[in-house]
């Protein structure tokens, strides 16, 4: 059922961007640079491309960038995290050392505790 929901959503999408591009065929010129800054630079970069080409690249390039920032972002999550593992298996390291050595000279109480339960 999921699955053919999701193939439906997906088969809306491109049905609907086909139809944009197809209503967006025009050529366009996009441009590097103003032409005053251009004239004083003294090169003037530009490209013709379909609107629809340049609509869903910068829809593409927006995307990009919102996942650079989230990604630079969340960066200090990231670390924080990876000490904190990093403490955890420290910790469970010493804990089974801990647990494997056998207390060599035993409380007093506790020893008298230990022959009862033997004896």
């Amino acid at each position: 059922m999921i699955r053919m929901f999701r193939y439906l959503v997906l088969a809306v999408l491109a049905i609907v961007l086909v139809t944009i591009a197809l209503a967006n065929r025009d050529a366009v010129t996009v441009q590097m640079l103003p032409a005053n800054i251009a004239a004083f630079a003294g090169q003037q970069w530009e490209i013709t491309l379909p609107l629809y080409a340049v609509m869903f690249g910068g829809i593409i390039a927006g995307i990009l960038i919102g996942f650079v920032w989230e990604w630079v972002r969340e960066h200090k999550h990231r670390a924080v995290a990876s000490s904190r593992t990093k403490e955890v298996a420290r910790l469970e390291r010493e804990l089974a050392v801990m647990r494997d050595t056998k207390p060599e000279q035993q409380d007093d109480v506790l020893a008298l505790l230990d022959r009862r339960k033997a004896g």
